[in-house]
């Protein structure tokens, strides 16, 4: 009994080691041909010896062919994501706490259309929005990736639910203590919800930074393209050069890992909540 208890053991061990390394090989493969010399990129698994040629191509906008603003466009993704980002868990909170610890008429017929909406295909509102976008003035801005992206549905969702479980008898103590509701939410609420907060946070950035078609449709201007959009754009007449490629696509995948790494305690104890 004992023997074949370790042997089951051991054959878990085995095939979770396998399974890691089938998810972590593409990552591997993809950082590897990034600095492998160009002639060995999808040629060699892994190259006899590396080089940061494809990343000096990228930093210095490509040659060859007609010069692409790589870094430019690296730090527009930056911006335009933390932008969306924070304007999506600024909305989230306010909404949800406001569906779970204010009482207004109206308050459960919005929060049933929130739910309603989170499950409406959100390909059938692409025209209006970009119709709107264009009527408006914002085309060809950096307003017309941020603001049309500054609320996530889910994300009010996951706060009301989470700001439900608070006892209320905190929230009325901090009242009659004369605390207002923005200082109740910023100092009581806020504090409070960390480890939530770090997986709304995660999951809305990710969304954001990954995010191709909405991008390509606003904007025009060369200096303001995400990464996402120019790495889309590769595939043509950048097809010849697959190395700057997958360093490109390093870069579009590093934020996202470092974002893990340093948030892993918190995003652990959020998915608890999650989970639950």
């Amino acid at each position: 009994m004992v023997g074949s208890k370790k042997l089951k053991t051991a054959l878990l061990y085995i095939l979770a080691f396998v399974v890691l390394i089938i998810m972590v090989f593409p990552y591997l493969y993809m950082i590897l041909s990034s600095l492998a010399p160009w002639e060995q990129v999808d040629r060699k698994i892994i190259p006899t010896k590396l080089t940061l040629r494809s990343y000096e191509w990228l930093f210095t906008g490509g040659d060859g062919v007609i010069p692409r603003p790589w870094l430019r466009a690296f730090f527009n993704s930056v911006f335009v994501t933390l932008s969306s980002t924070l304007l999506m868990l600024v909305t989230a909170i306010l909404v949800g706490y406001s569906l779970a610890k204010l009482k207004f008429k109206g308050s459960r017929f919005l929060n049933n259309v929130i739910l309603f909406q989170m499950f409406y295909p959100a390909i059938i509102l692409l025209i209006p929005l970009f119709l709107i976008v264009r009527y408006s003035g914002m085309y060809d801005t950096y307003w017309a990736m941020i603001l049309p992206k500054a609320v996530s549905l889910w994300a009010i969702f996951m706060y009301t639910n989470f700001f439900r479980s608070i006892p209320d008898e905190l929230i009325e103590a901090a009242k009659m203590d004369g605390a207002g509701q923005l200082t109740i939410i910023t100092k009581i609420v806020l504090p409070m919800s960390k480890s939530i907060t770090t997986i709304i946070f995660l999951f809305i950035f990710m969304e954001r930074w990954v995010e191709l078609l909405w991008d390509m449709l606003v904007v025009n201007n060369e200096k303001m393209l995400t990464l996402n959009v120019l790495l889309a754009q590769m595939f043509g007449p950048y097809g010849a050069y697959p190395g700057p490629m997958y360093a490109a696509s390093v870069l579009l995948t590093l934020p996202i890992l470092v974002l893990f790494i340093i948030f892993s305690k918190n995003f652990k104890e959020g998915m608890q909540f999650v989970l639950k």
